[in-house]
């Protein structure tokens, strides 16, 4: 897996075989890495590139759950919900490709900042689509929460309580649906998240019981406004100005990092990934001259949820399987690295 790969790798190397951790949420991937890296190699970032990734990270956000809610539609009945969200994802994933070059696997974090500056008219560009996807938030819940399949799909189904939840390891938006108030970019600001306007989505269940389904499909719809409020506020705050453009490799957007690790050091991140809080632990020194990882280690907040799913299934019909496991967006591709 990749942990294994990155022995052989040097540190600036490790990035893009993180984006391919979770395709669908390839950025806030390879932007956890990242964090560790520059932990481990002690690097500064500027203030502009790190506005920049934050920008990035929520664009993906949006594109997952997006992704997240479009393939989770036709579950429960909804093939129009399905059309609708790629309709919507492709406003971002185009952002996405003007920063990075491709649809999917970017690339796009440095340690030490980010490959290239926001194309010039990008702003304008992520504002217009922001401000419009907003409007199509409200779309979504008119159709869905008058829908009466929906409601009688997802209420009363799957519940899982907050603190079955917090014993187990769960984190991420399923542990926000139940009431628990813990983000990773709140509770432990990292990049310039403290200085930008939002707030954790957090659902409080209406029922003892927990949190059904109902109440993480509400978490979600919440957390992509939130997303969109980050990004509006970012952009008009980004330092530099938002219709600059730095030529690559400028130290506005990317800084000097050293290539060899001091010796004994190891690098430490806590990133609040799109379906939980995610870890990397390096320790530095394994070819000898400090470029390679010792030990690469990663935590996927989908390797804890995915075994304490099948206890929310405990007493539901075999038709409801498919409504509480897609309620908790599983990734497959990032459970075991």
């Amino acid at each position: 897996g990749v942990e294994k790969i990155a022995e052989a790798r040097y540190f600036t190397q490790i990035s893009p075989y993180c984006d391919r951790l979770c395709y669908v949420s390839a950025m806030t991937w390879a932007n956890s890495y990242i964090y560790a890296a520059e932990d481990l190699l002690e690097v500064e970032v500027p203030e502009r590139a790190e506005y920049i990734r934050l920008i990035a990270a929520e664009c993906q956000r949006l594109a997952s759950h997006l992704m997240w809610l479009g393939a989770y539609g036709p579950d429960i009945g909804s093939l129009t919900l399905m059309t609708w969200c790629m309709r919507d994802r492709e406003m971002f994933l185009d952002l996405l490709q003007e920063l990075g070059g491709s649809r999917m696997h970017y690339n796009y974090p440095r340690v030490g900042g980010v490959k290239r500056d926001m194309p010039v008219g990008f702003a304008d560009r992520l504002v217009a689509k922001v401000k419009l996807f907003e409007h199509r938030i409200d779309e979504y819940e008119m159709m869905l929460d008058e829908s009466t399949i929906w409601l009688v799909r997802l209420q009363g189904v799957g519940y899982a309580k907050a603190e079955e939840m917090v014993n187990a390891g769960v984190s991420g938006p399923n542990i926000r649906a139940a009431g628990v108030n813990y983000d990773v970019r709140w509770a432990h600001p990292y990049s310039v998240y403290d200085q930008v306007d939002w707030e954790p989505a957090v659902e409080k269940p209406t029922s003892v019981k927990g949190a059904d389904c109902y109440d993480r499909y509400r978490v979600r719809m919440e957390e992509m406004r939130q997303s969109c409020r980050m990004m509006l506020d970012a952009i008009e705050k980004i330092p530099g100005g938002k219709n600059t453009n730095y030529a690559n490799g400028d130290e506005m957007i990317l800084a000097k990092a050293p290539t060899r690790a001091p010796e004994g050091a190891t690098g430490f991140s806590h990133y609040e990934c799109t379906r939980g809080a995610s870890q990397f632990y390096i320790q530095g020194g394994g070819d000898g001259r400090g470029k390679n990882p010792y030990r690469l280690s990663i935590r996927s907040p989908m390797f804890i949820t995915i075994p304490f799913v099948a206890k929310t299934m405990i007493g539901y019909k075999v038709a409801d399987i498919p409504a509480i496991m897609g309620s908790f967006d599983p990734c497959i591709g990032e459970t075991d690295r």
